[in-house]
């Protein structure tokens, strides 16, 4: 489905959380009327901490707080947490809760991936940042590098219906019928500022590939340059395909990945596909300063993403996503500043020649890996994709 770009927005670039979480704390603390905060991961560190007072305050002054968790992802939140959101008054609940670690059904993959929070209908925050101190990085230069977007003007509609939708779902089949909901509150849809947005997002019904293809679109409408970063990059056939092809006719392709291991398997299966890349032109850069958690693009300077999709199996056809699309020069080349600058201080860039001589040792262990990963995506009824 073609994304529905929207005119008037402000969309504010938000740099992990030193610029993510005073933004949205301060949100929280001038609400009036409704929160709902989708989250995948949600800790009781210090952050997490700080952002269940600011709810827990907000609740208590009668504001409408609505808290979605994800079952795996938020896993870890401790109950003592739960309860406490739930006796200030902050409605909580968990995403596919029930989970068995003994199945590799689709039903057990398919997440709630997204970051999103809307306060009063007034201003939205997408991204790819969790309920987490991203300054705890053990061994590593903090913080997790990372970002999201803060949405005033039109684009908080569709944002607004989104959240909504997804609790109501939840809620009715919690609680079937009976349960009453509160009414919907006016989305301050003024124009506020001058940037074209369109919401993006990625569920198991109208939306299976929105995502997927609003990459694939700017990418084959490239010219000059796409730099694309992701933490977890295991793109499907079309994917690369469309990829290489920019690279091949000219257009300057620059991957900015992770280059630290967080899980083992999809980090060596994802360097069986590098070859392939740096044969067409592609360049790889990956980076070591800290934990790379973004899944951001930017394209001719001009076009921009900021979500929570990844570009591998998970993300583009099983999880619950939302990306911001933006179409104006500004946003995109401050992302695009931000981008190189990481690539100069942080990142180790994968030559070509260097890369087909590694140890015979490690490429046999990287091709394990992807047969390991393609075995596992057709034991989940996906493997026909890639």
């Amino acid at each position: 489905m073609t994304p529905e770009f929207l005119d008037g927005n402000r969309v504010t670039l938000l740099r992990s959380g030193a610029e993510y979480f005073p933004a949205i704390e301060a949100a929280i603390g001038a609400a009036k009327h409704t929160i709902y905060l989708e989250t995948y991961i949600y800790m009781d560190d210090a952050t997490g901490l700080r952002i269940s007072a600011a709810l827990c305050e907000a609740a208590r002054r009668g504001v409408q707080v609505h808290v979605l968790v994800d079952g795996f992802g938020a896993k870890d939140m401790p109950d003592a947490l739960k309860q406490r959101l739930r006796d200030a008054g902050v409605q909580l609940l968990v995403y596919r809760p029930h989970i068995s670690p003994l199945t590799l059904a689709r039903q057990r993959l398919r997440r709630m991936h997204r970051k999103v929070a809307v306060v009063d209908g007034r201003v939205a925050f997408i991204g790819g940042i969790n309920i987490i101190d991203d300054m705890h990085t053990p061994g590593h230069t903090p913080p997790r590098y990372d970002f999201a977007v803060r949405v005033e003007g039109p684009l908080l509609l569709p944002v607004q219906r989104l959240v909504e939708h997804l609790w109501r779902l939840i809620t009715w089949s919690r609680f079937k019928r009976g349960r009453r909901f509160e009414p919907r509150l006016p989305i301050d849809e003024t124009p506020i500022g001058s940037q074209r947005a369109a919401l993006v997002v990625r569920d198991n019904f109208r939306h299976r590939s929105d995502i997927e293809d609003a990459y694939l679109e700017a990418i084959k409408s490239a010219r000059e340059e796409i730099i694309l970063a992701n933490a977890y990059f295991f793109p499907g056939k079309r994917f690369r395909r469309v990829l290489i092809g920019a690279a091949r006719r000219g257009v300057r392709v620059i991957l900015l990945l992770q280059g630290r291991v967080e899980y083992v398997l999809l980090h060596y299966a994802s360097r069986a596909l590098y070859g392939t890349l740096l044969d067409s032109g592609v360049q790889i850069h990956e980076y070591h300063k800290s934990f790379l958690h973004a899944k951001v693009a930017v394209i001719d300077g001009a076009w921009a993403t900021v979500g929570s999709s990844n570009i591998d199996p998970f993300s583009l056809l099983l999880a619950r996503e939302a990306n911001i699309v933006v179409q104006d020069r500004k946003l995109a080349l401050e992302l695009r500043e931000s981008l190189q600058e990481a690539i100069r201080d942080g990142a180790h860039v994968i030559e070509r020649m260097s890369w087909r001589r590694k140890p015979l040792g490690r490429r046999i262990m990287i091709w394990v890996a992807y047969a390991l990963t393609r075995v596992m995506m057709g034991m989940a009824g996906y493997g026909g994709q890639h």
